[in-house]
């Protein structure tokens, strides 16, 4: 009798930002018949993300099933140490982990990633890797492996990594001023064709030498939300009335319709005995308001600007070219807590660990702590008396152990979901003069494959199950450290998923950093503001 070696195979399709609460709508409106299909021949869920719920540490954990403070990454930036005011951007060095491509690879497999964050530099895997969030001079270099551009280029029609990594020039142009149809168009289109770009380079790879995991984002759906939510989400927001806005509205949902046809070109592509899953690292929502978090520790005396900052004007002061660097304008002689960026929500408690600094005494942090959680707490809006923030955690409570020591001590959640802004203000919160979108608590996630269940809507998961999920799809034991798991609620007969299952492998005594890495250099400081700029552009940077 003759024994079948081939391995499981299992494709991850990441949706960036994608909601239920778009997607059911459009299919229902027969706006994405596939996906449609796709739920009621598999399992579909709402899957938690972390706090906060944030691009970088949400698919750091959906790839390592671990919360930030145990695989490191916590913001698109990072305090160098809790003793120093440095801050710069993340890079996959961050990652303190194990990841679902380092695991499979160790199990003899090869994995194909394309556009997740966290991959650049990329680690020197068998395999493919095109990171996400790279600027587009370096996507050559950051390509793993090295001859990877150059295959790319030749292979896939219309490869053009301008538009593949970050071209800022181009993406301001397509969303300067977004006044009328003429402008949202060429963004819009920028995204789609993005998605077919990262569709023809999964199909072109696989040609070469197939993959046994196989994991591509698609971020498209996050841009058009951040940027397009009123039209996306006409509900949320004043009717759209005129000829232009209606325009928009349609290349929305072309773009969900043409995303919809690349899911199901690449699930034929692997057949049905692939292992689909698909998920989002958050979900979306309308937001109105903006909550001045630096402004309010200000006004509280937790904070305090330098003489030179108190003499510019307020409002204008902190640039995108300052989100990096704007530490230096505080009084640290008189500042016991900050906002040190404006896309975690976190507020760093400044403590004289060494008893030669300024803040407060290491005896007083407890309680200095929860007492401006409770203020944060207090917070109501100025004119309807309603709560600002709708909750604040600690970092023991949401983040874990042991790399949260360059954590924020605390993170708010806004009742509208929205991101803090770190400039100086005379407001404490200011309307939005259109609603935008911003990240929601809850994503999506599907499955369907070998032993899946069909038709099935299951209890929301966590985003840290889908890494246990998918080495359970491969074959492979989950590590002992994870802090996820394979739902029993997902499989036709769990009992017997568990059985096949190989023992969990056991906890390293050292969380490993990961496995090589290009030889890439670090983002220059063009470059950084290139980062800076996309931020800026889809609402992250206020």
């Amino acid at each position: 009798m003759r024994v079948c070696t081939v391995k499981p195979k299992t494709l991850l399709i990441g949706v960036d930002g994608a909601t239920f609460t778009v997607l059911d709508q459009l299919m229902a409106q027969n706006g994405m018949p596939f996906l449609a299909a796709f739920l009621a021949d598999g399992v579909r869920a709402g899957l938690r993300s972390i706090v906060p719920a944030l691009t970088p540490p949400a698919w750091t954990s959906l790839m390592t099933g671990k919360r930030p403070g145990n695989h490191g990454v916590f913001d698109f930036f990072r305090m160098e140490s809790r003793n120093n005011r440095h801050i710069r951007f993340f890079t996959s060095f961050d990652v303190q982990s194990e990841t679902l491509w380092s695991l499979a690879s160790s199990a003899g497999m090869r994995v194909t990633v394309l556009n997740f964050p966290a991959t650049f530099p990329a680690p020197q895997l068998p395999g493919f890797i095109v990171p996400g969030w790279v600027p587009w001079r370096q996507l050559r270099l950051a390509c793993w492996p090295s001859h990877l551009f150059d295959t790319l280029k030749q292979n896939v029609p219309g490869f053009n990594p301008r538009e593949l990594a970050m071209d800022i020039g181009l993406e301001e142009r397509a969303t300067e001023g977004c006044s009328d149809a003429n402008e949202y168009a060429p963004w819009i289109e920028l995204h789609t064709r993005r998605e077919e770009n990262w569709y023809d380079i999964v199909r072109a790879l696989d040609a070469e030498q197939p993959s046994e995991l196989t994991a591509v984002l698609f971020d498209g759906v996050d841009k058009l939300q951040h940027l397009c939510w009123r039209f996306i989400r006409p509900e949320d927001a004043q009717p759209l009335t005129e000829e232009w806005e209606l325009r928009v509205r349609e290349l929305c949902l072309e773009y969900f319709r043409r995303l919809d046809k690349i899911i199901e070109r690449l699930c034929e592509a692997v057949g049905p005995d692939t292992t689909v899953v698909i998920a989002s690292d958050h979900g979306f929502q309308g937001s109105k308001e903006v909550f001045h978090l630096n402004a309010w520790l200000a006004e509280h005396g937790y904070l305090q600007w330098n003489q030179e900052v108190a003499n510019q004007a307020p409002d204008r002061l902190l640039g995108v070219g300052q989100v990096a660097r704007h530490t230096w304008q505080m009084d640290w002689s008189r500042t016991t807590a900050f906002a040190a960026t404006p896309t975690s929500n976190g507020v760093f408690i400044v403590v004289d660990w060494d008893g030669n600094s300024p803040g407060i005494k290491p005896a007083e942090y407890e309680s200095f702590r929860a007492r401006l959680a409770d203020e944060l707490r207090a917070v109501r809006h100025p004119e309807t008396g309603a709560p600002v923030v709708e909750n604040v955690f600690t970092k023991d409570q949401i983040f874990g152990q042991p790399h949260s020591e360059v954590a924020p001590d605390l993170t708010v959640t806004l009742r509208d979901g929205g991101l803090i802004s770190i400039l100086p203000s005379t407001r404490i919160v200011s309307q939005r003069p259109a609603v935008s979108g911003v990240h929601a608590p809850i994503g999506v996630f599907a499955a369907k494959g070998p032993g899946i269940r069909k038709n099935v809507t299951i209890d929301d998961l966590s985003i840290l199950d889908i890494a246990p999920i998918v080495l359970r799809s491969l074959g492979l034991g989950v590590p002992s450290d994870m802090e996820g798991a394979a739902p029993d609620a997902l499989y036709v007969d769990p009992a017997a998923v568990r059985a096949a299952a190989p023992a969990p492998v056991p906890i390293a005594s050292k969380a490993p950093v990961p496995n090589g890495m290009a030889d890439v250099p670090a983002l220059s400081q063009e470059d950084e503001q290139l980062v800076l700029s996309r931020l800026r552009e889809l609402g992250y940077l206020e």
